[in-house]
């Protein structure tokens, strides 16, 4: 489904990405697991279009979308729940999720799509008329999942969903993530938490200082002693 070959980014002077391969198959999940500015977001901003690469493709259902605009790489498909939630905090929860569906036109579909989150989320729907910035950091993060999902993506790109919640809440958020892939959908993951990443993952890609050091499905890489000692904090 997506499919990204030699990948390269730079920020300023920083050599960002460097040349990385990599493939989401169709209703896989699949994780990218690394130190902080190993590339991981960067390789998500990329995909979404909000850094310009400067060598590489990105494919996606076939089509080169490399330097396509945000909003072109929304309406065909792919929407980023981005790290640390960036919800619209002075809008209410409902006006959030309207703007997830901005680039649709298709107004009864986006008033099911609305019901179906309400569904999934009831927390959402008991908070429907609430400013979002007044939220939990949990609420925050169903919020943020359920923006991206309103665009109806085929493939959801998911920037450390974990981060700074609680540990409840954080395995709440990995089955909503297990739930959300069980019906159909395509998930590319980072995730600090390389150790529940890998267990929820199809397949993972290690990512150090801009490489792609090690990939394989992803129990193979949790079991793996390498990565263990990295990113599990064991020493088997």
């Amino acid at each position: 489904m997506l499919k990204i070959e030699n990948l390269e980014v730079y920020y300023g002077g920083i050599h960002a990405l460097k040349g990385i391969s990599l493939e989401v198959p169709k209703n896989k999940i699949v994780t990218l697991v690394g130190a902080n500015g190993a590339g991981k977001s960067t390789t998500l901003r990329a995909v979404s279009g909000l850094v310009t690469p400067s060598a590489g493709k990105i494919i996606f259902e076939g089509k080169d979308i490399t330097g396509w605009k945000t909003v072109d790489i929304v309406k065909s498909g792919i929407t980023l729940v981005p790290e640390g939630r960036r919800i619209f905090a002075n809008l209410t929860v409902l006006e959030n999720l309207k703007m997830g569906a901005y680039a649709r036109k298709d107004k009864e579909e986006i008033k099911k799509d609305m019901e179906r989150i309400f569904e999934r989320f009831p927390r959402l729907k008991e908070r429907e008329w609430q400013q979002a910035g007044t939220l939990s950091g949990g609420e925050q993060q169903m919020l943020a999942i359920g923006r991206a999902l309103m665009a109806r993506p085929k493939l959801l790109m998911m920037d450390e969903p974990s981060l700074g919640l609680a540990p409840l809440l954080v395995e709440e958020v990995f089955e909503i993530i297990k739930e959300i892939h069980s019906q159909g959908m395509t998930i590319l993951l980072i995730e600090q938490n390389a150790h529940a990443a890998l267990q929820v993952a199809d397949y993972g890609y290690v990512l150090e200082t801009g490489k792609i050091v090690l990939e394989g499905p992803g129990q193979e890489l949790a079991n793996n002693d390498e990565v263990r000692r990295a990113y599990l904090g064991k020493a088997e």
